[in-house]
């Protein structure tokens, strides 16, 4: 391959990173960069999936100080993640992944205005209060979904996070870290399974992963300097483009 090209999937891979340490959906710039690098389908979808583990731990590291509070969730939402990434990728060797497209556009739509909703209300509702015990179960049953679709293809799997994460009260930056580690998970797991179907190409992974982690720690070190409301709205807007952009993808599929 060209210089050119390999530093074109570079960049494309380290602005997938950077968005996806906010909300989600740089899948949507990597994947189709990774395709126009010259790799199939399959493969590009499994060797996006490695790049985006190590930048969503990158993504984390730089949120450590909001992760710190949070852990326990993390650990307690990492099991559904896992199990769920498990079926989504073994999944992906057997469906076509036009299964998806008519349901994903209008689940990160969804997810982009319960998150809208849910900042609107928590202006006016004042303090928050502990969740319920009802409130984590749902958010563990529907986070086994979320794992599902992640490890499948995982395209704004963040937005659906954030927007799930918004049953346990907490800040946009704390829901953010909680994100990012969900996400390595979920990438991870799949990507395991992709290496032991021996679906990933190791030279584009060699560009992909280090751009990953560059531009996902870099997005999230500017991300968390940021307001709470300047990244709510940040993530509002990801997540319409992104929602539209699925759309689209799945109409002209149609």
């Amino acid at each position: 391959m060209s210089p050119l090209r390999d530093g074109l999937l570079f960049g494309a891979t380290a602005l997938a990173g950077a968005v996806n340490a906010v909300a989600g959906g740089g899948t949507l710039l990597s994947f189709p960069a990774a395709l126009a690098w010259g790799l199939p389908s399959p493969v590009a979808n499994a060797t996006n999936a490695l790049a985006m583990s190590p930048g969503a731990l990158a993504s984390a590291w730089a949120y450590r100080s909001e992760l710190a509070t949070r852990r326990s969730l993390a650990a307690l939402l990492s099991v559904p993640t896992i199990v769920g990434a498990a079926i989504g990728a073994a999944l992906m060797r057997r469906t076509p992944e036009r299964t998806f497209d008519a349901i994903v556009p209008v689940l990160v739509f969804a997810a982009t205005l319960a998150l809208l909703l849910q900042g609107l209300a928590s202006r006016r509702a004042g303090l928050p209060r502990p969740p319920s015990r009802g409130r984590i179960a749902a958010a563990t049953a529907a986070q086994l979904l979320v794992g599902v679709y992640g490890g499948y293809f995982g395209a704004a799997m963040g937005i659906v996070m954030l927007a799930l994460l918004s049953l346990v009260p907490g800040d946009i930056h704390g829901r953010i870290a909680v994100k990012n580690v969900l996400s390595a998970v979920a990438n991870g797991v799949a990507a395991v399974y992709f290496v032991i179907s021996g679906l990933i190409d190791p030279h584009a992974a060699l560009i992909m992963v280090p751009a990953a982690i560059a531009g996902g720690y870099a997005g999230g070190h500017i991300a968390r300097r940021a307001s709470p409301r300047a990244v709510r709205v940040l993530v509002v807007g990801i997540g319409l483009a992104v929602s539209a952009l699925l759309g689209y993808r799945a109409l002209i599929r149609a």
